[in-house]
């Protein structure tokens, strides 16, 4: 080959997208929306697509313990990256919080939780919708929050708990509990309260919700994983993630 073809053939090769792949990603339900335009976004810039799946960190740990072929997980907790990565489930060093979530007591009904959350105090309800505190992290803030505040017990029988922050935002956006503790990201669009009423939790009454991410050993060869951690901690992922009201 000619020194000149040669060099036109390698700055075609050098320029060609990479091959693309298909990545199994296993998301915290409380990420479920800023996750799918983060998602839209990096498919249409590197041709890879994500397959996600989305669900309590609990579950998914059980799962990744019992073969589901995930490749990277978006927990809701801290904790379950590092067990598994110390565990030998994890890719050592690919570990980081890519989001701080934060809890919120929200109800579809507008004027029903007052900006104080003093309506947990009068008890005028029939029900409190709840993550199940040993699945979700969202649901161990909440009763963090509750014992704080000494209502936990006073208000346990009212509790209605879902198996993930998905299920319990559904069970108070269809009014099948009047109130709820759910991820502000669900309620929460373009720095508003999407609708309803709601109480922004201090996050001094619950332990920080720092959500990390984790290649997962299946995924140790698949290049799209890399690339997707890549992403998210570049700019305009960061700005979707705070968009829905995330700390970073």
């Amino acid at each position: 080959m000619k020194p000149v073809a040669a060099v036109l053939m390698a700055g075609l090769f050098l320029s060609a997208p990479l091959q693309a792949a298909e990545l199994s990603v296993a998301v915290a339900a409380n990420f479920t929306a800023p996750m799918q335009k983060i998602a839209a976004a990096f498919e249409k810039e590197t041709g890879h697509k994500l397959a996600l799946s989305f669900g309590s960190t609990g579950k998914f740990y059980a799962q990744i313990k019992n073969g589901a072929p995930f490749e990277v997980l978006f927990a809701a907790d801290d904790e379950t990256p590092a067990r598994l990565e110390r565990e030998g489930e994890g890719v050592a060093g690919t570990r980081f919080t890519y989001a701080i979530g934060k809890l919120v007591l929200w109800s579809k009904q507008p004027g029903l939780v007052d900006d104080k959350g003093e309506v947990l105090r009068t008890g005028s309800f029939e029900r409190i919708a709840l993550a199940d505190p040993k699945l979700a992290p969202y649901g161990a803030a909440a009763m963090q929050t509750l014992t704080q505040l000494g209502l936990a017990d006073a208000l346990s029988s009212k509790f209605v708990q879902g198996e993930n922050i998905g299920q319990t935002y559904q069970f108070v956006a269809t009014q099948n509990a009047p109130l709820g503790f759910v991820a502000l990201s669900q309620v929460y669009a373009e720095g508003r309260l999407t609708e309803g009423s709601a109480w922004m939790v201090p996050e001094t009454l619950y332990e920080p919700i720092r959500q990390d991410a984790l290649i997962l050993a299946k995924g140790k060869d698949n290049t799209a994983a890399a690339e997707l951690m890549r992403y998210l901690q570049g700019d305009a992922a960061k700005a979707v993630i705070r968009s829905y009201g995330y700390g970073l």
